[in-house]
């Protein structure tokens, strides 16, 4: 490229920045455009946001009067701007919702007090949530003696809140003008940077809302509601389903034009009714309005009943299904032949004549399986897995654990009940206290002796290979949740998506524009819920975004929470502009070829897990927050604790996450393992006992293959006994000190939603106040 082309390259590039920055800024622009929102946030105990907007106004020259609660509106005359102040007490959800849609930021930081463990919950929520332009600021640096002290606590602040914004360069001081002038300066001048998944929709910040007045005030349990604001993201489209906060979802009546506060002569509470007729209409929904049905008809998806799969009772099946067939006890042809002893130098050809078994040495050293026959595994993960955790590389030679002293061939007895029933608490204890110390086996379950393994495991299934055999959906049929099949399924989920923020880019009222949004059908007991301080947005939601649908999340516990999150276990979730109340199932992440997943009990402190549960869709990686219940501290004495009250409980963040494609055909699957102790150690053939109780149990499961911890594999060669003992075949000596075990599998299914609703205040459903 010559220096001329260079040039010009240049040039074309700093023309494309100013377009836009030009696009950015122009909502800004004008006496009747969007206001900036600025969102103070107190991050120590006695930091005053109100006390910040005083002093933010005085440095550019300004006496406007703070209001004790609520936002409020300046226009900034030297700069040609309108600023929104939203100063918030220190509570999760208020400074959550203010600052999802504030443009700027502003953390107020204490010269005399460090931040407590609110101001750090506050940090962390906000980051994650995502957030715009930051600024930083301290109160009380005034107060420091002697003023040389004042730079160093000025770097520490400035050190602590780089921790979080690392973009942070320097920290104001509320006490001097000349930094509240240059911060002032900084918000009216500066571009924001907004946020990524906020921009991809339409959203407003409600600056008025009024209540229209209903037929019959005491029948009528909804009604209308105008909501006033400056339209901002993408253009708002009348067609779409709005988000109010925690109220729900609503559909929009008409979109009209809205006059400029400057020429309003009202008070704030004032309800205007006549005034709205005069309005002018922009735009009111069509055909193409989006509903409020979260599932597809039932008629739609009603199962055949003569689907035999569904209908038929598994009463004739005698055998564990394994894959994707069923192995019956009295048809063994699925198994290899067994090896023959057969003279050195034997064709097969010439083994066909040879009856039976046929040594020319006849030693009992010899193993009892040949080690041609030797099934050779191909491996990665864990033994338990499946083939792919058989890794011949990594496995003991068992040859270092010298010959068995048990004979080839003896008569087996069994024991009385109660020598049985004491051997088998000794060994559960001892390896009980095994599991404390290394947990090896975090799927083990033990069987009670009197329980039928085949009737408790009556759903589970094996699986030669987790990662790749086939999963048979047929079998699960019976047990899917009922609106399993009337969730939305989205066969191309790039292409959908696409589509679906292709369409929020046409139409609509264009950013910039001041407008009043009419919702109908709105429950009028919300009315008691919105206080002067209530932050209220508006956001759009996309195309398809209120159906239902099987979400998954990745969740990533935090490192310093002290106990592990159990799978279903209650928890809060914050995905964009909506709340829900959710039982996740947790389970590994990857890329299987089969679409098959295992299950997780449990997620620890700083692991990172798939959560999976059916809540409507959501288009995009949008960050997440995952927060849980907790309830006051009870009083220091014995005395009876009293009931905790909603209002009275707090939400602490727990885990992080971020949104994934959402996937009905994604296969959670529940693995137990069932261990057994061998017993008697012949080379290959060893005696397992404890893993079952009965011998019909041990023909059920005689298809499955057996695994032990250091990667050797067998299958069960005839049953023992009547108490469950075994004789099994593997592919090398074991241990004696090894165990063996047997996966099984079944699938679960993920839990529905609950949305976060404001009425669940007095219904111990919602646990933040707003005010």
């Amino acid at each position: 490229m010559s220096k001329i082309d260079r040039r010009h390259h240049a040039r074309q590039m700093m023309h494309i920045k100013h377009l836009q920055n030009t696009k950015a800024t122009s909502v800004f622009s004008g006496t009747n455009r969007a206001p900036r929102l600025v969102a103070i946030v107190p991050l120590a105990k006695f930091c005053d946001a109100r006390v910040a907007v005083s002093k933010l106004n005085a440095g550019v020259n300004l006496d406007v009067e703070v209001p004790l609660e609520g936002h409020v509106r300046i226009w900034m005359d030297r700069f040609k701007q309108n600023i929104t102040y939203m100063p918030v007490e220190r509570d999760l959800l208020s400074v959550l919702d203010a600052c999802r849609v504030a443009d700027f930021v502003i953390f107020l930081l204490s010269a005399v007090e460090e931040v407590d463990e609110t101001g750090e919950l506050l940090s962390r929520a906000v980051e994650n949530q995502g957030i715009s332009t930051v600024l930083s600021a301290v109160q009380n640096l005034d107060l420091i003696e002697p003023p040389k002290r004042r730079p160093q606590i000025t770097m520490s602040l400035k050190s602590y809140i780089s921790h979080f914004f690392p973009g942070q360069e320097k920290v104001h001081s509320i006490d001097s003008p000349q930094d509240c002038s240059n911060m002032v300066r900084s918000l009216c001048t500066t571009t924001p940077k907004g946020v990524k998944w906020r921009e991809d929709r339409s959203w407003m910040f409600v600056e008025e809302i009024h209540w229209l007045a209903s037929g019959d005030p005491l029948t009528d349990t909804t009604g209308e509601v105008v909501l006033s604001g400056v339209v901002r993201g993408k253009g708002l489209n009348a067609n779409r389903l709005v988000q109010v906060n925690d109220w729900g979802a609503f559909q929009i009546k008409q979109i009209s034009a809205e006059a400029s506060p400057k020429s309003k002569k009202r008070k704030a509470d004032e309800m205007v009714i006549d005034e709205s007729k005069e309005d002018a209409i922009l735009e009111k929904p069509d055909e193409h309005q989006d509903d409020l049905i979260q599932l597809a008809p039932e008629d739609i998806t009603m199962v055949n009943e003569n689907d035999p799969a569904i209908s038929e009772a598994p009463t004739e099946r005698r055998g564990v299904l394994l894959d994707d067939h069923h192995y019956f006890s009295d048809d063994e042809t699925h198994f290899p032949d067994e090896p023959k002893r057969l003279p050195k130098g034997t064709s097969s050809y010439q083994a066909a004549w040879f009856l039976g078994d046929m040594s020319d040495s006849g030693s009992e050293d010899e193993d009892a399986v040949d080690n041609d026959n030797d099934v050779i595994m191909d491996t990665h993960a864990f033994p338990q897995d499946g083939l792919e955790g058989l890794d011949q590389a990594t496995q003991v030679d068992a040859n270092e654990f010298g010959v068995s002293e048990y004979p080839q061939s003896e008569m087996f007895l069994d024991h009385s009940p109660n020598e049985e029933a004491e051997e088998i608490a000794a060994y559960r204890s001892r390896r009980n206290n095994e599991a404390d110390e290394d947990l090896e086996f975090p799927d083990e379950i033990e069987l009670h002796p009197n329980v039928l393994a085949r009737e408790r495991l009556a759903r589970y299934r094996g699986l030669k290979s987790l990662r790749t055999s086939n999963w048979e959906t047929e079998e699960d049929r019976a047990h899917e949740p009922e609106e399993w099949n009337r969730l939305l399924q989205i066969s191309n989920y790039k292409g959908a998506k696409s589509q679906a923020l292709g369409e929020a880019l046409v139409g609509g009222q264009p950013p910039g524009t001041r407008v009043r949004v009419y919702l109908q059908n709105v429950p009028l007991s919300l009315r008691s819920t919105i206080s002067p301080s209530t932050c209220l947005t508006l956001f759009s939601l996309l195309r398809h975004e209120y159906k239902q649908t099987v979400m998954n999340f990745s969740m990533t516990l935090n490192s310093d929470y002290p106990n592990p999150i159990k799978s279903k276990e209650e928890l809060i979730m914050q995905c964009g502009p909506r709340r829900f109340i959710i039982n996740p199932l947790f389970s590994r992440l990857g890329n299987n070829p089969n679409n098959v997943h295992k299950f997780d009990r449990y997620l620890h402190p700083g692991q990172t897990a798939m959560a999976t549960f059916m809540a409507p869709l959501t288009w995009g990686s949008v960050p997440t927050l995952f927060f849980k219940r907790t309830a006051p501290l009870p009083p220091s004495d014995d005395s009876e604790i009293p009931q905790t009250e909603a209002k009275d409980m707090k939400l602490e963040l727990i885990a992080t996450g971020t949104c994934k494609p959402p996937d009905r055909s994604r296969i959670i699957a529940k693995r137990v393992i069932l261990t057994g102790h061998p017993f008697k150690i012949h080379k290959k053939l060893v005696t397992v006992r404890y893993m079952f109780f009965n011998s019909d149990d041990v023909r059920w499961f005689k298809a499955l293959q057996l695994w032990t911890k250091r990667g050797r594999s067998g299958f069960i060669k005839e049953s023992l006994g009547t108490h469950g003992y075994f004789k099994a075949t593997f592919d090398g000596k074991i241990n004696p000190q090894d165990a063996v075990g047997v996966s099984l599998y079944k699938r679960v299914f993920p839990r529905m939603a609950r949305a976060w609703k404001v009425e669940s205040v007095s219904n111990s459903e919602a646990v933040e106040s707003r005010g």
